[in-house]
């Protein structure tokens, strides 16, 4: 178990609602998340689980084959608590610069005020003259896929987007970062215990995209099952058989810090929704 307490500190530039330090550890810089305050009445929780939702989700990109943020789990000791924490690796350097998504919408339509609506966040790709357009709608769509997996309701326009490299302005889509919402971090060990199958089937299907149809949030398996859009089509196609769902659970199993009760309860809901991407694959294939 890796103790940052006395890492190396450093201004923190990074954005974002939690708790964070910049931490210099192995020569390597991190975004080290500290656990969310709550925000729910009601909780007896003493912290959010966002830090496993993090190393968890980003894992599971990685194990899928995406050019992923590194995350580590460790601790970080301070007015005597030990704090779980997720330190999330810097992958830029001195040439090359994060550019999230919201700094190219801001660079589009003047008279067009883009938000999450899903028509407009692909008419910002399409009519960009700095993208490779269809390299970056593959992407975007692989990381819809993949966050169905994980039951991501948070890829707004903020937490995905280009790496650019400053030498030679070549704009890549950025390794997949923040997926610290994904898995149900509000959720406590004690409801977890009393989830029925029933619960646990609901939760699994009634997640939701941040983006938006008609200024409504997208169902992520409606979505997917409806076949309408042949991109998304195409990203489960290639995406499917990358999904090694043995290898997920044996990562899920040999995970430190985490409770067998939260264990199960990650493996439940990807195995559902991975039997739910299979069907569509089949039917697609």
């Amino acid at each position: 178990m890796i103790d940052f307490t006395n890492a190396k500190e450093e201004m923190n530039s990074y954005k974002g609602s939690e708790k964070k330090k910049t931490l210099i550890y192995d020569n390597k810089r991190y975004l080290v998340k500290f656990p969310d305050p709550i925000r729910k009445k009601n909780k007896n929780i003493s912290y959010i689980n966002n830090a496993f939702s993090e190393y968890v989700g980003s894992n599971i990109f990685k194990l899928v084959g995406f050019e992923t943020q590194n995350t580590i789990l460790g601790v970080y000791k301070y007015n005597d608590k030990v704090k779980i924490v997720c330190a999330c690796e810097d992958f830029t350097d001195k040439n090359h610069e994060l550019y999230e998504f919201e700094n190219l919408v801001l660079s589009s339509n003047p008279d067009k005020q883009i938000k999450t609506e899903l028509k407009d966040i692909l008419e910002v790709i399409e009519n960009s003259k700095l993208l490779n357009k269809k390299d970056i709608i593959e992407k975007f769509w692989d990381m819809f896929v993949i966050d169905s997996l994980i039951g991501n309701p948070d890829r707004h326009n903020g937490n995905w987007g280009f790496l650019v490299n400053k030498q030679t302005n070549d704009i890549k889509f950025s390794p997949i970062f923040d997926c610290g919402s994904c898995l149900n971090p509000m959720l406590e060990d004690e409801e977890l215990q009393k989830l029925t199958e029933t619960e646990l089937k609901n939760i699994a299907i009634n997640c939701y995209s941040c983006f938006t149809q008609n200024n409504k949030k997208i169902n992520y398996f409606l979505y997917i099952k409806s076949l309408k859009n042949e991109n998304c089509n195409k990203a489960i196609t290639r995406n499917f058989k990358k999904i090694d769902i043995n290898e997920i659970n044996n990562f899920l199993d040999n995970m430190d810090l985490i409770s067998n009760v939260r264990k199960e309860f990650y493996k439940k809901i990807i195995n559902l929704r991975y039997e739910i991407l299979k069907k569509v694959f089949n039917v697609l294939n």
